[in-house]
């Protein structure tokens, strides 16, 4: 019985091949921010590839958006915290009473 059909006797669904891209994405990536080693993802990415090109695809699609993402965030954060410490500074002092 091949792992889908078992899957599907189980009323589970088999996961899509974008959906194991995505997870092992992002197991390989957190084991790079883990380990330093960024030759991880393309080590990886061979061992995929000479098993099925489809999940290869999935995988290499997954990486580059999740760093895309990544550096997105970083971006953002950086350009809120600066227009916060610009409103910060640009705010008059309270008034002193008494």
């Amino acid at each position: 019985m091949s792992a889908a059909d078992s899957a599907n006797r189980r009323g589970d669904a088999m996961p899509t091949t974008e959906e194991l891209g995505n997870r092992l994405a992002e197991d390989v990536l957190k084991a790079v921010a883990e380990t330093g080693d960024d030759g991880l993802v393309n080590e990886v990415n061979k061992i995929v590839e000479a098993a099925s090109s489809a999940l290869q695809e999935a995988y290499m699609a997954a990486v580059r958006a999740q760093r895309a993402e990544a550096k997105a965030r970083a971006f953002l954060n950086a350009r809120l915290k600066q227009v916060r410490a610009a409103h910060a500074t640009a705010r008059p002092a309270a008034p002193k009473i008494g």
